[in-house]
């Protein structure tokens, strides 16, 4: 006799990744040179100064100890510091800022502080899995607000309001957009905060892109500062090369931050101090840093663009982020079908546009965190 599973098991799978990247590993280890533009997993190095205070603070007495559930004074600070630097926000790091051990965590504490099981959550489709499978472990309701290529993958505000009923207490939303690359607007946030406003209703918006390859990054804090209607999410996997430390933040009001702060408590004992040492000093890189990052970026994103352009792809330019969001040529059915052709034919991996919802079956997603060099191995191949 099967021992018994969860319920909640039976409302997702394994994440697509996970699978994906076994079976790639596998054809590696069967003899392909497969060449990965799949993954948003940034290849190259954090700033030379962020490894060295990292192994200055592993060897400080007392860095192995538990740490506060709220983390160090000075990290809080250094993420003000950075807010106010980067967005021009003003956040009270005693009280409006809680440091997370990367944005999925974020997204299933936020999911649990302010959402019951059968309460609905509107996430858009497409969008970053991760605000599904939070929502479906937690049983809670998911409503779909459809961005489309026509409306520059902006949301259509009548329609997020007309699906705002009496069980909607909160809305994701993901500027710049993941995995389209379209770039929010103050506009959009505005909307988004008055729309809050009126159904008494939570706009959490999912921020790690805003310094890739973006001329003028935003915050959705910008709009009025801190207040009940508003969460965002804040990352350094993608602008410090930094994903496997694992270090984001949660910035919002005193009152949301403390309900997030009651479930987290619950669930581990605090960031190991070296990497909240080390992510402080990431912070307080000089502008010059983000500057060097996004010109490597340029250079790879000009090459997946010739990339796209022999592929018969069609894309945005105007797109920011880590990723190219290109339609697929007609003679396909689908971005997986697409995909499984580079991936069998060619050798190269990329992400079919289906993994993170209906809206992307005929997109495909290419990653710029490869090298140049990979990059135009692709080109040959393709």
């Amino acid at each position: 006799m099967a021992i018994r599973i969860a319920n909640r098991l039976s409302q997702v799978e394994e994440y697509y990744f996970s699978k994906k990247l076994a079976e790639v590993e596998s054809l590696k280890q069967a003899g392909a040179d497969i060449i990965n533009l799949g993954i948003g997993s940034p290849d190259m190095p954090p700033h030379p100064d962020v490894k060295k205070e990292l192994v200055h603070a592993c060897n400080q007495k007392g860095s192995n100890h538990y740490q506060s559930y709220r983390g160090l004074e000075s990290f809080r600070q250094a993420i003000a510091h950075w807010y106010k630097s980067i967005y021009d926000v003003q956040l009270n790091p005693a009280s409006q800022i809680l440091p997370l051990m990367g944005s999925k965590e974020g997204i299933m504490h936020v999911s649990m502080a302010f959402c019951n099981p059968g309460d609905t959550v509107l996430v858009p489709n497409p969008c970053y899995p991760a605000y599904l499978s939070a929502s479906k472990l937690l049983n809670i309701n998911l409503k779909f607000y459809h961005l489309k290529e026509e409306n520059n993958w902006l949301p259509d505000m009548e329609e997020i309001e007309s699906l705002c009923d009496d069980s909607c207490r909160m809305i994701w939303t993901n500027y710049p957009h993941m995995p389209t690359g379209a770039n929010g607007n103050m506009d959009v946030f505005n909307q988004l905060v008055e729309l809050a406003k009126k159904k008494n209703i939570l706009i959490v918006n999912d921020n790690p892109y805003s310094l890739i390859l973006n001329d003028k990054p935003e915050s959705l804090l910008q709009v009025e500062g801190v207040s009940e209607y508003v969460l965002e999410m804040n990352s350094l996997s993608k602008s410090h090369n930094m994903a496997g430390f694992r270090v984001g933040m949660l910035c919002g009001s005193e009152k949301n931050i403390n309900h997030v702060l009651k479930v987290k408590s619950n669930f581990d004992s605090g960031m190991y101090k070296p990497i909240q040492i080390a992510a402080s000093k990431a912070l307080a890189v000089d502008s010059s840093w983000y500057l060097g990052l996004n010109k490597s970026y340029q250079k790879r994103r000009d090459l997946i663009w010739k990339l796209a352009d022999k592929l018969n792809c069609q894309y945005k330019k105007d797109s920011v982020g880590m990723f190219v969001w290109a339609k697929i040529p007609d003679q396909f059915d689908s971005g997986e079908s697409f995909s499984d052709h580079l991936l069998y034919q060619k050798s190269v991996f990329a992400t079919p546009g289906i993994v993170f919802g209906q809206e992307g079956k005929k997109y495909i997603r290419f990653s710029l965190c490869a090298t140049e060099e990979s990059i135009k191995q692709a080109i040959d191949r393709c």
